[in-house]
């Protein structure tokens, strides 16, 4: 009888190590998933696109902000503020507009650039004003003044933050996941205070200065949408074609009242 017990359990330990074998033999092996390998334009056949943004009609009066609610803002400021909402330079252009490629490098993965791109507070303002960021990019924000303030990015396809910072405080350091054009910033602790950021999942991307020109280089040949944006004037749109080692120039043309 201890013979057959014992027989029948040598049996079972053998069929039991066989389905175990069996079992490795046959198990999946997870696989991991290689990275997207970045983009690289090659220098002997990427252009440049360049241009200008217009604007047409009587040049609007600036306003004035008012920051006598705080009195430590209006002591920065030996003379009144004006607002930037509609900058129209001297040679009638616009400065503050975001341009940037639009569609045209959906089968392109590039890399986020290692530098990040720095947002200042200084005299109860943002500076600058309009800017933009690649995905994955770090925007730094800083505090140069002696007030606490705040800086509150209304995303809609990122995620929202909303985050105080005090004088002489560490800078703030964020991400966005997902390209958004564009994401207005506030303060809530100073109404007056705005700020736009354009998230891109490129480095095409440029604001127009004070004299409302734009260079976009180092740009693979191709087909392109260019669209440019402006806070109250909105938004327009150019189809291009960039030859090998061409050079692409555009005129954006914005009217007022």
């Amino acid at each position: 009888m201890r013979k057959t017990i014992h027989h029948t359990t040598l049996l079972l330990l053998c069929a039991g190590a066989m389905l175990l074998a069996s079992c490795s033999k046959t198990q999946p092996q997870p696989q991991s998933t290689p990275a997207p390998i970045a983009f690289q334009p090659d220098a002997a056949t990427a252009g440049t696109i360049t241009g200008r943004v217009e604007f047409a009609g009587k040049k609007p009066p600036r306003k004035t902000v008012a920051m006598e609610s705080d009195p430590q803002c209006a002591k920065l400021h030996s003379s009144a503020v004006a607002d930037e909402v509609l900058a129209v330079n001297s040679n009638g252009t616009l400065a503050n507009v975001f341009v940037y490629i639009k569609q045209g490098l959906e089968d392109k993965k590039f890399a986020s650039p290692a530098d990040p791109v720095v947002i200042d507070q200084k005299g109860c303002w943002f500076g600058p004003r309009v800017l933009g960021v690649q995905v994955g990019q770090t925007l730094k924000v800083t505090n140069s003044d002696p007030v606490t303030h705040n800086i509150h990015p209304l995303a809609q396809v990122n995620r929202e933050w909303n985050q105080s910072q005090e004088p002489g405080a560490e800078a703030l350091t964020r991400k966005f996941s997902q390209p958004e054009v564009m994401i207005r910033v506030k303060c809530n602790i100073h109404g007056w205070m705005h700020a736009w950021v354009g998230v891109v999942a490129h480095p095409y991307f440029a604001v127009t200065g004070a004299d409302g020109t734009f260079q976009l280089r180092n740009v693979p040949p191709g087909n392109y949408t260019i669209e440019t944006w402006q806070e109250e004037l909105g938004r327009q749109e150019q189809q291009i074609t960039l030859a090998p080692s061409g050079k692409s120039e555009l005129i954006f043309k914005y009217k007022g009242e």
